[in-house]
Formats: structure tokens, C-alpha cells, sequence
């Protein structure tokens, strides 16, 4: 094929994989990640990545968006499955952004931002809530018309093709493959006995947890060798279930059993690698690879291992000695960072540094102004107002200037959180935002926060609140300016 004028782009994002269980960042990591050090090797990791949220509904609306999901009717916690649409057909996206350009696009994975569905006849079923729902009723399931066309997905924001999942595959109903806007198979069945951590719902026959990444990555290859015959370039969202919970045997597919010396979620860790891999042999073997900006990271952090029935705290993880955050502080839905500090890794031949590394400030929400600047499409007015683009730093590393002056971190009870420069502010907790050990409730108005010197502390272990209220006042003032 001949070259296209614009690169090809592959986006993979994992699912609470955490910055402390890919090699390249964690030389004693107990999980093989080859491949992703393979594409460290070969491009860019970055230091200072941070996902939007500490969850992942969120995090993916602005990935694709631009936008801080908080400024939706979201305003924390995460969709469960059955929830409207959250990004409006109107709204521009990376999906549609790189259409205009004239890419052909698609997602495969893990969507997570609300689908619409449609009641059964006689049935009435309320849409409208206020979000996040929580779990839905087994009534309420078994009202859903399976075999009605969804809407408002990922074919009317942005991707002429769609294989994938309505949320987590492994965790929530319901549990089968749509293509496009219908269902492969139409789940028909209740499964009131999930895996453990998995919830219960409706159900397509034949479907098996293990089964779900292995068809992603099936599908994002098959895609991949299609795209191959056409001189169009084209801009893949890879979004893999792994490592998200249930990290028991059960979930994980056969050949990816005992991989890691992590338990089942490590071996869901190797699971992501191995996509990574799928992907960049696909693009090899079509020639495409050294045409494509691949980029690898996650939608937040990681749990701190595999959850053992009827403990709590600490105690009901078995972390195998694996430090799936690194050596930060805290977890995947804390405010602390390693709730949303995330591996960030990209590889793009003759215009990324092999072996290079950068230390600047970003966000994935950076991610769609990079686009813009790649393909030299100007992003309408009103659009990505929470982005800035990473273009620079990835063909530059740190002799580029920083590419953000400030950004705003938000963990799943709705904690804000500032970061400028050398310093990180809290607000409204002295806990840690977020449900996994030790969980920490929503902010309260007028209570007391942090305050940490995140160069000189990177752990946050010594909050400078009270002894800095200057720092504090000004923090608090540039973050209510940025909610504005």
C-alpha cells in the first residue's frame, strides 16, 4: 500500500491497569509486559500521565472528548449499564475530529458511556434519572428489548465501526457482544450466580467472560489487516476489559493462565500486553507500523491485587508482593495519584525519540488536540475546552515547553483535586476519595484538605495544609476558576 498523508493512530486503553505494573516503569514488576516495553524501547513513556478521573466512565468521556466529565450530569461515580448516552451526538470527539480529516474509524472494547435502549412492548422503563443509577433491577432487565437497535453509541459520535461491549465485559450487565448498533447474540437469560466481584444481569447464551479481550483483540487485528487495502488512514480505540475485576482464574483465558507472578490480575495485566502485541503484529505484518502512532495506557489506577472473599481492608487483597501503583500513594478512585498517575507509552518511527522519556504535565484529555495538530484540523469553538495538546512533547520530550500549566484530578466519590507546578492541592477531605483501602467519602464543604509538595513528597506523606495557607488559598482560587 502506499503511504497516506497522515498517520494511522492506535489508541489501547486499559482497564485499571496501574502505573507500577508495566516493566518499563516498574523494574520489579512481577508481570512480563514485553511487548509494552518493547514499544517503550522503541518511543516515548511518560512520567507525569495522568487519566482525568480515578474512574473509568469519566476518564473515557474525556479521552474522547476533551472535556472534564464533571462538567456533565455525571458528577461522579460511574454508569452501570443501562444509563442514556452521556456524550451528545452533537459533540465533537477524537471519533469524529479524525472522520472530517477523512479517517476511517473504530472502536473495539469496552464502551462504558451509555447506550440507548428500548423497552419491551407494554413495558415503560424511566431514562431519565439522575446519574449514576447503581446496579439495575432484575425487573428492570427483563424489560429491555434486546432486539431493538441501540442508540447514541459509538456509531453516531464518531466510529464507522463498533465491536465491542455496553460496559465492563467482565463486571456488568449486559453481558454480550454488540456490533455496530445490535446485539451479536441478544442476551436472554438472567445470571443470578456471577463470578465473584461480578455482578449479576442479563446474559447472552454462550457468553464467557475469558472470552471477551480475546475477541477484542480477534477483531482489532482483523480491522487492522482491512484497513490494509485502503490508502485511508485510519484511527483505532482499542479499550480491553483486563485487568479489571474479577480477577479470579475463571476470567482469564487459558493460554494467559500463570503468566505473571501476580495471580489472576496479573495475568490480566499480561492479557493487556499481549493485546498490545496482537496489535503491533497485525500492523507489521501489513506494513502499516512504521506509518502509525501507537499510544498504550490506562483509564486510571490499579486495585492493589486479587480480592479475597469476606476481608476487608488490606487484608481482602492478595498483591503477591506487587506493587501494581508503583510506589504512589493510594489507588484506582483515590485522589491521591495513584488513582489516575498512569503508564503512557507511544511509539511513532522518525517522529518519537526511541528510548525517550518525558517529564511534562498531561492528561489523556490532551489527547484530541494532539489529533487536531497531526491531521491541521482546528477544533471547533466550545469543543475540548479541558485539552491542550501533547504534539509537542511527543516529538520534543522535555525540551518542549510544558504543555499544561495546571490540571484538575477527581476521584469517584467527586474529591477535586489541583495540581500546578510543584504542588498539589485537595479540597473538602483528608481522606482519600475513593472506595478501595481506606476508603474515603465526598468532600465536605469547609473541611480541611491537603496540601503536598509533590516534588519534594512524591508519596504525599506530609500534608502541608495548615502550614502553607497561602499555597492553599491560591490553589483554591485557581481551581474554582478552572470549574467555572
Amino acid at each position: 500500500m502506499s503511504q497516506a498523508p497522515h498517520p494511522n493512530i492506535v489508541f489501547i486503553l486499559a482497564d485499571d491497569m496501574g502505573y507500577g505494573d508495566v516493566g518499563c516503569y516498574n523494574p520489579e514488576s512481577k508481570i512480563p509486559t514485553p511487548n509494552m516495553d518493547k514499544l517503550a524501547e522503541e518511543g516515548m513513556i511518560f512520567t507525569d500521565a495522568h487519566s482525568p478521573s480515578a474512574v473509568c466512565t469519566p476518564t473515557r468521556y474525556g479521552l474522547l472528548t476533551g472535556r472534564y466529565c464533571w462538567r456533565t450530569s455525571l458528577k461522579k461515580g460511574v454508569l452501570y449499564g443501562y444509563e442514556p448516552p452521556l456524550i451528545e451526538t452533537d459533540r465533537m470527539t477524537v471519533g469524529k475530529l479524525l472522520q472530517n480529516a477523512g479517517y476511517h474509524t473504530a472502536c473495539v472494547g469496552k464502551w462504558h458511556l451509555g447506550l440507548g435502549y428500548t423497552p419491551k412492548e407494554g413495558c415503560e422503563l424511566n431514562f431519565d434519572r439522575p446519574l449514576p443509577w447503581g446496579n439495575a433491577t432484575r425487573d428492570f432487565e427483563e424489560k429491555v428489548d434486546f432486539s431493538k437497535p441501540l442508540f447514541g453509541g459509538p456509531n453516531e459520535i464518531g466510529f464507522d465501526y463498533f465491536f465491542g461491549c455496553s460496559g465492563c465485559p467482565t463486571c456488568q450487565p449486559p453481558y454480550g457482544f454488540i456490533e455496530n448498533e445490535r446485539f451479536v447474540v441478544e442476551p436472554d437469560f438472567y445470571d443470578a450466580e456471577p463470578a465473584f466481584t461480578s455482578r449479576k444481569g442479563m446474559t447472552a447464551p454462550g457468553w464467557e467472560h475469558y472470552k471477551a479481550d480475546p475477541a477484542f483483540a480477534d477483531k482489532a487485528a482483523e480491522y487492522i489487516h482491512e484497513r490494509a487495502e485502503s490508502d485511508q488512514p485510519f484511527f483505532l480505540y482499542l479499550a480491553p476489559s483486563a485487568p479489571h475485576e474479577p480477577c479470579v482464574e475463571g476470567v482469564v483465558p487459558p493460554f494467559a493462565r500463570g503468566k505473571s507472578d501476580a495471580g489472576p490480575r496479573g495475568d490480566l495485566v499480561w492479557l493487556v500486553d499481549w493485546m498490545v502485541g496482537r496489535v503491533m503484529t497485525a500492523l507489521e505484518e501489513t506494513g502499516q507500523a512504521e506509518n502509525t502512532l501507537v499510544i498504550a495506557s490506562s483509564d486510571n489506577g490499579a486495585l492493589p491485587g486479587d480480592r479475597i472473599r469476606g476481608r476487608q481492608g488490606m487484608a481482602g487483597y492478595n498483591t503477591y508482593g506487587h506493587k501494581s501503583c508503583g510506589d504512589w500513594r493510594g489507588y484506582k478512585a483515590h485522589i491521591w495519584e495513584g488513582g489516575h498517575r498512569e503508564p503512557f507509552i507511544a511509539r511513532w518511527p522518525g517522529r518519537i525519540e526511541a528510548g525517550s522519556s518525558c517529564g511534562h504535565l498531561v492528561c489523556l484529555t490532551d489527547f484530541i488536540s494532539a489529533c487536531a495538530e497531526i491531521v491541521d484540523q482546528p477544533l471547533p469553538d466550545g469543543a475540548a475546552e479541558d485539552s491542550e495538546s501533547l504534539l509537542p512533547a511527543l516529538l520534543h520530550g522535555d525540551d518542549a515547553p510544558p504543555i499544561r500549566s495546571d490540571l484538575i484530578h477527581h476521584s469517584s466519590n467527586g474529591v477535586f483535586s489541583i495540581r500546578k507546578g510543584e504542588w498539589k492541592l485537595i479540597v473538602g477531605t483528608e481522606g482519600s476519595g475513593g472506595w478501595p483501602p481506606p476508603s474515603g467519602g465526598g468532600p465536605q464543604e469547609g473541611a480541611p484538605g491537603q496540601l503536598y509538595h509533590i516534588e519534594n513528597d512524591p508519596q504525599e506523606s506530609e500534608n502541608l495544609w495548615a502550614e502553607r495557607p497561602e499555597i492553599v488559598a491560591r490553589l483554591s482560587r485557581l481551581l474554582e476558576t478552572r470549574q467555572g
